[in-house]
């Protein structure tokens, strides 16, 4: 490990070890600068390399191109204290594809994805729950890589509804900004009540998404039993 070099450790997820990389971005002083959620908000934080590893090992993530070392670092503690974690657009691993990279992308999250319009997370438990106990292991093992093609199908009709959730927000604020700035405080009450209808479709989406995860390690759980 090196200044400037993107690295990331790897998390533990509802008692499953190893399940995602929790990403950061090395200084070369010993500390790594990364969202810590050790705190009651997660906050971007220059912590111990002890701390960021927890005991397991450190990865360098390779990149083919990159700003100079000393940019990725100064990119990173630009943004030291920021409490803006969002699971689906600045997680762990934007944040450092950011610093090093420019792109704020998250390639853990292509791998994520559900035909919602096919399965709700409520059937799917059941039908996960009914294939575990009452199918033949050849069909069983069928129906879990079916169902697990289905969840790495549909991240982006998730992403999407997502982003433009976001963008309701901000445009509906931006509408009651300028009603006031006219005086006109009921299209301003109006345009805040749509603002807030967006945001709780945007906490939706994101509780689907950390939903989905936990589906996704449950029908892989269930898909090793019915193999063995």
């Amino acid at each position: 490990m090196a200044l400037g070099d993107q690295v990331y450790a790897m998390r533990d997820m509802v008692g499953v070890p190893g399940v995602y990389e929790h990403h950061g971005i090395d200084c070369g002083d010993e500390a790594i600068i990364h969202y810590y959620k050790g705190g009651d908000v997660p906050t971007v934080t220059s912590t111990p390399r002890e701390l960021f590893a927890r005991g397991g090992r450190i990865f360098v993530k390779s990149r083919s191109l990159a700003f100079l070392p000393p940019i990725v670092v100064q990119r990173a503690k630009s943004r030291l204290g920021e409490q803006r974690y969002d699971l689906l657009t600045n997680n762990c691993e934007h944040f450092a594809n950011w610093c090093k990279t420019g792109r704020s992308d998250s390639e853990q999250l292509a791998g994520f994805g559900l035909q919602l319009d096919r399965y709700n997370l409520p059937e799917l438990r059941q039908l996960i729950e009914g294939t575990a106990r009452d199918r033949a292991p050849e069909e069983a093992i069928t129906l879990f890589h079916d169902a697990l093609g289905n969840i790495a199908s549909a991240h982006q009709t998730l992403k999407r509804e997502y982003d433009t959730a976001r963008q309701d927000i901000d445009t509906w604020q931006q509408v009651a900004a300028a009603a006031l700035e006219r005086d006109r405080e009921d299209l301003a009450r109006a345009a805040l009540h749509r603002k807030v209808t967006a945001q709780k479709k945007a906490d939706r989406l994101t509780q689907q998404l950390a939903e989905l995860v936990e589906v996704q390690l449950t029908l892989e759980q269930n898909r090793q039993r019915a193999a063995t």
